[in-house]
Parts: C-alpha cells; structure tokens; sequence
C-alpha cells in the first residue's frame, strides 16, 4: 500500500477500510466516539451499557455465570464465547483487536481467529507497567519523579531506615509495582499506618516517596515513528469520597486551556515527549498515558506513574482532539499497528487541538465496603438538571460529544440491574461541559449535585436479602421515547 500523506488520505484510507476492528472489554467506555472516523469499528463488550441502542455494541446474550479475577478474564470470556465468534464470522476474516487489558491466553486465540492485536506485547506492557520498572525509565530518559528509593521493607523500621537513606522525611507515600486507581498507594506517616497496610506491602519490591501536596495530573500520547504526538493536558479527580472509596483514587478527569500556564505547558509536554521516544527505543508503540504531579509549595514537577495502554483519560482526550482538532489521538496508534506507512508533522498535529473548551469526566464507583446487588440503574443518554437540582433522561444517545449546555451531562452506565456491586467497583460516568472540582481541589457545589442527583438513580439491596432485580421502570421509558 502507498504511503498515506498528511490528514486527507489518512481519514480516506479509515473511511474505505473493510477489515473488522474490535474493541473487546468490560464497556465500550475506553474509545468511545472513535467509530465516527472508522466505520468498521465494533464493541464487543460484557455490559450492553446501551440496552440495545449502540448498533456497533455486540454483547452476547447468554452470559451464564462466569466468575472474573481480572478484566483480563473476561475479555477472553468474549473471544470464546460461542455468540462472540459467530458475530466475528459474519464481519468478515482477519481484522485487528483493540483491549485495555489482555494477557498471553487473549494472544494466542487472536491468532487462532486470524486477528492482528493492535496494541505492544502484554509481556512488554506487564514489563513497563511496573511503578518500579517506569521510575528507572524515567531516570534514565531525564524525567524526574518525586524524590523517592526502591526497595523492599519488612518491617516499620526497615521502611525508615528506607526513607532515611533517600532523606525523604517520615511522612511517606508507598507504592507496590502493579495497581490502579490508588488501590495500591500507601500513605504512611506513623507505624499504625503500616500496620494497617504491611499484608500489602511485605514481601514486595516497594517505592518509597516523600510526601508532598501535588496538583495531580495525566496527559494522553502516543508514541509513532514520528516522534510523540502529546495529547491535551488534563487534571484528575482524585480521592473524593463521594466518588471513590480510595483516598488516592482516581475518580475523573478535567480538561480546561489554563490547566497550566504556558512555561509549564511547555515542560510538561516537553517531559512527555522525552519519555515517549524512550518508550519506542524500548519498542512500545501507541498509546500511552502518563500522570504528573506539581509540588503546590514550590511548583517543580514530577512524573507520576505510566499507564501503557488505553487508559480511562483516553474518552475524554479522544473527544476533545476530534472535537477541535478533527482527529482522535487513538486514530495514529491504530496506523502503528496496523502497518501502514504515513506522514505527518507532529508539530502542525498538536496545533490543531491547543483552543479548546472545558469538558469534565467523573467516575462514579461503589464507595461502600459491602457487596450488593443492583435494582435499578439510570439509562445511557443525555440527562439534564432542572431548577430543583434534580434530573430527568430527556434522549437516548450513543455519541456522547452531543451535550450541548451546562445544565445538560452525558451519563454512561457500566452495570446493569441484576448486577453486582463491592467496593470500588464502576458504576458509570459521567460527562459535563465546564468544572467540577475548584483550584483549592473541592468537588464544586454544581459537581455535588449532580453526583448526587445521578446515585440517587441507583437502587440496590444487600445481598444477604431476597431480591428481585426489577427492570425499568416502562411508564417512564414511554414518556421519554
């Protein structure tokens, strides 16, 4: 195939592809709006988060009870699963797969099923998704992380002696290798804190950070043969108890032009883009997600930690670089994989998102420590708040960029009634023009009535009762629609 010069014949070339691209995971959360450039994307997903609406989302009906350990399991759950395999055939031989998580099973039946998986080596990507392994990257691509020292610690003791050989004080933030959405960072400032978390940390390859009070951050990029194309630079949502039950959980995003000023922009994108070509020499390819962290006493700025994979910001910066750049930033790590031969300006590409508006993300997740069962749960669509701050689904929608005002949010449900709930599980998202966290870090009064107005739509029951997961309620489904 010729190589494609520039935007045009790359939009043409996605436009007139033939081969299937699968999305495989829990929801179609991770890349959704991608299909509006490349028609011959399909969600396979668990969750039906559309009830039947998306017509690209393919969620096998008979789903059993399996039990999952991991969202790995259930993505090679899909791939086997009977209804899975014959949609597969009825798209068409070959093709590539998208997945946020995978592992060597999910390779191996790709390749029985003839489908390319468009994402770096899970051994390479288990490899660099270590805190361990990505802070001795960064070391070496020039990137500063927060003043810390690796090491194991058995004991209390053993930790300090740890954090005094780095100087890093005795209010200490701890990490172990591998974990998401802060299950496994530690704050530890008296031996009562590492009592109540040593189970988690013994016998495991730890880093021990000083503690500072950051403005958190990510940003999306994709590493090409190009150089590293940066995404928009967003802020997180971090720890709020209304949201997430884990103090260092992340539980949303922002994405605003004055997140930074200019000269820390610039750094910041600089730093990325450095830790980007060392990522390729390392030959990781596509999407990666980085998050940062800015020290508020006297601005220096850190690396945080790699995600190397789509990551939960990718829904939001997808939006916002084909919003108003015209391109998603998904697309080019779709041209890695697939082998094509492209030309672009890296810098002319960056350009074309730098004006945007404010658009937040928020995670909703199980803040409670039981298990439950979901009874009802609000609908994937617009809703819209009214002057009593409470809600009402005023349409059905599968493009989520359709929000149109501040009174107006897209809600994508995860889990269904019948389904079940513990702690930290994800429950849904929700997307909004404008702010929902102040500068002083606070959810603002507007972020904590519609938090509230959207979990009020969720009813559910202990498990130790006797339930019967109801359904929608149809004479509200019939004034709507």
């Amino acid at each position: 195939m010729k190589k494609l010069n520039g935007l045009t014949e790359i939009y043409k070339f996605f436009r007139t592809y033939n081969k299937p691209i699968y999305f495989v995971s829990a929801s179609p959360f991770n890349i959704l709006g991608l299909g509006q450039l490349v028609p011959t994307l399909r969600y396979i997903n668990y969750f039906d988060c559309f009830d039947g609406v998306h017509h690209r989302v393919f969620t096998p009906k008979d789903r059993g009870s399996p039990e999952f350990t991991s969202l790995e399991d259930v993505v090679n759950y899909l791939i086997e699963h009977p209804e899975t395999n014959s949609f597969m055939d009825k798209q068409g031989k070959g093709g590539h797969m998208l997945a946020v998580m995978f592992d060597e099973k999910t390779e191996k039946l790709a390749k029985e099923k003839g489908i390319k998986i468009a994402m770096p080596p899970h051994s390479l990507r288990n490899h660099l998704d270590s805190k361990i392994v990505t802070t001795q990257i960064a070391n070496e691509a020039g990137v500063a992380s927060v003043p810390n020292v690796l090491g194991r610690a058995e004991s209390y003791e053993e930790l300090m002696t740890l954090a005094k050989s780095g100087k890093l004080g005795k209010d200490l933030v701890v990490q172990t290798p591998y974990g998401d959405s802060g299950k496994t960072t530690f704050f530890i400032a008296s031996e009562k804190d590492w009592d109540a978390n040593a189970k988690n940390m013994v016998d495991q390859e730890l880093k021990v950070m000083k503690r500072i009070d950051p403005r958190c951050g990510t940003v999306e990029a994709v590493a090409t043969k190009h150089g590293t194309i940066v995404g928009p630079i967003l802020s997180e949502l971090v720890g709020h108890k209304e949201l997430t039950p884990f103090k260092g959980g992340w539980s949303g995003n922002e994405g605003f032009i004055n997140i930074l000023e200019p000269a820390q922009r610039t750094k910041l994108e600089r730093m990325v883009r450095k830790f980007g070509e060392r990522l390729y020499k390392e030959g990781y390819k596509g999407t990666f997600c980085i998050d940062y962290l800015i020290d508020k006493n006297d601005g220096r700025m850190y690396l945080g930690e790699l995600n190397p994979r789509i990551s939960g910001a990718s829904p939001i910066t997808n939006l916002m670089t084909q919003k108003y750049g015209g391109v998603p930033l998904l697309m080019f790590h779709l041209l890695e994989h697939m082998g094509i031969d492209y030309e672009i300006n890296v810098r002319d590409i960056q350009k074309r998102w730098r004006d945007f508006d404010t658009w937040s993300q928020v995670i909703f997740k199980h803040t409670g420590d039981d298990v439950r069962i979901l009874n009802q749960v609000p609908r994937s669509g617009i809703w819209r708040t009214n002057e009593n701050n409470d809600v009402e689904l005023v349409r059905r929608t599968a493009d989520w960029s359709n929000v149109s005002s501040m009174d107006e949010a897209f809600f994508l449900r995860i889990l269904g009634p019948g389904e079940y709930i513990y702690k930290g599980a994800d429950m849904g998202v929700l997307l909004v023009r404008g702010h929902m966290q102040s500068p002083s870090d606070k959810l603002t009064p507007r972020a904590k009535n519609w938090v509230s107005a959207m979990r009020s739509q969720f009813q559910s029951s202990s498990i130790d009762n006797e339930v019967c997961p109801t359904v929608y309620d149809d004479e509200i489904l019939n004034k709507v629609f």
